[in-house]
């Protein structure tokens, strides 16, 4: 029997999400719903230990997992805010590009540096769930593009698989506590496990602030690389923002 053959959805985006991850594939649900975008997904191997060596190694297995994804796709999303920081852009990026030559590659925290410049913010506060060993490249990474970090709150958890289960309701009261700091033009909430969806909108009515957070970031920088305007398909103030289809310097 005959059949015909088409092009598939209109934008193909890659997402390569840490094994021990629970929540960055369900909020990328909620924000590609009914759009014309395929999500395909790749898991990379991760250590329910949060440290900055277990973190780095990962470099050793990126390609492989990125292998996995189908060809073709208009932009690639690494789903780890503090290993980006840590390895840096330049070697995510070549990783996944060993893979897939020539698509445009992000990160979590690249995303929320174009993210936070769209916005005009430069002084921030942090949210995270992080050990300080964790946290300072990550300060040392936003500080470094121009990006200043106020004040840090952290859970000072290392498990991840702990991390999936914090609530909102406490990423809500951490948030407002944080918002709390002398200056603060923008809240960041890290970590792709991190939950923050739910909490977003509603933050940012009560502060008066922007919130970003890690998902948020990462998808909303993911689909401007891959030419695709998502403004209007996620929550915060991010979302009502054109996306940026550049790398961040």
């Amino acid at each position: 029997m005959k059949y015909d053959l088409d092009t598939g959805m209109g934008t193909r985006i890659g997402l390569v999400v840490l094994s021990t991850d629970e929540t960055l594939e369900t909020e990328a649900r909620s924000v590609l719903a009914g759009r014309d975008v395929a999500a395909h997904h790749t898991r990379i191997f991760s250590d329910n230990e949060v440290t900055a060596e277990n973190l780095i190694s990962m470099q050793e297995r990126m390609a492989a997992s990125a292998s996995l994804l189908p060809g073709e796709l208009d932009a690639v999303g690494y789903g780890c805010t503090s290993a980006s920081a840590l390895m840096g852009p330049d070697l995510v990026e070549g990783q996944v590009q060993l893979a897939h030559p020539g698509v445009p590659v992000t990160n979590p925290i690249s995303a929320v540096v174009a993210g936070l410049r769209a916005l005009n913010a430069s002084r921030i506060a942090m949210v995270t769930p992080y050990s300080a060993q964790v946290i300072a490249p990550m300060r040392s990474f936003l500080e470094s593009r121009g990006i200043e970090v106020v004040h840090n709150l952290s859970f000072g958890e290392t498990d991840d698989r702990r991390v999936a289960r914090i609530t909102e309701s406490s990423t809500h009261a951490a948030v407002t506590e944080a918002a709390e700091a002398k200056g603060v033009q923008a809240i960041f909430t890290s970590c792709t496990n991190l939950r923050t969806f739910g909490v977003i909108d509603t933050l940012e009515s009560e502060l008066g602030l922007p919130v970003i957070s890690s998902n948020q970031a990462l998808l909303w920088h993911v689909l401007g690389r891959a030419g695709t305007d998502a403004r209007g398909w996620g929550p915060g103030r991010l979302f009502q923002t054109e996306g940026v289809r550049t790398a961040v310097a």
